[in-house]
């Protein structure tokens, strides 16, 4: 993978942090590429999710883009998710997606989490254009495909699982969220072999 050199005592004390860092972020990028190579074919493309080791995030992330995938959400900032509590605090799923809408700059993506088809039209109605389906099975996302007719991206999220993403892949969605790429990814096996060189 690479090769570093330079005086024994200081590229052994880097050795642990170093091998760390290799370890785990080789396996979510190996993870995610496991994952992307399962919707191959198909139109879905694989995301994360904010779900990341704490201090990491940024080379998680990384790591994710080196392994096929693709980043959602930095940080809360980037673009506005309205989750089921917000929903449930204002009252409907019309009230919700409005009052964020009035409070957004133009610049700013809202996303929406529909629960059923039924909230699905409601959020289409009231001008979603990117709504998440969430935690629904392949029958509901296959509904939510055929009456969103194209209108917003769709993003599939909830207990993705690598033997379930091929099938969530094949029902039309554009997105599928996954924390599995960052908080299951198992570190690869990385060592550091040290040869003795003569001193210049």
């Amino acid at each position: 993978m690479a090769s570093v050199s330079g005086p024994a005592r200081l590229v052994m004390s880097a050795e642990r942090v170093a091998l760390n860092f290799l370890n785990h972020l080789s396996g979510v990028a190996s993870l995610t590429r496991i994952y992307a190579d399962a919707v191959a074919g198909t139109d879905a493309q694989i995301c994360d999710t904010r779900k990341t080791t704490p201090g990491l995030r940024a080379f998680e992330k990384y790591a994710v883009r080196c392994g096929g995938g693709a980043n959602h959400r930095y940080s809360p900032d980037d673009a506005i998710l309205i989750k089921d509590n917000h929903i449930a605090v204002v009252g409907s799923v019309t009230a919700a997606y409005k009052a964020a809408e009035a409070f957004a700059g133009h610049l700013v993506a809202i996303e929406i989490e529909v629960q059923n088809p039924a909230e699905l039209e409601e959020a289409l109605v009231a001008g979603a254009r990117i709504v998440l389906l969430d935690n629904m099975d392949n029958d509901l996302l296959q509904q939510a495909v055929a009456l969103n007719r194209g209108r917003a991206k769709l993003e599939a999220s909830g207990g993705v699982k690598l033997d379930r993403v091929r099938s969530i892949a094949e029902t039309g969605v554009d997105f599928i969220s996954t924390s599995q790429i960052t908080m299951a990814a198992v570190p690869l096996d990385l060592g550091l072999d040290v040869e003795i060189g003569v001193a210049r």
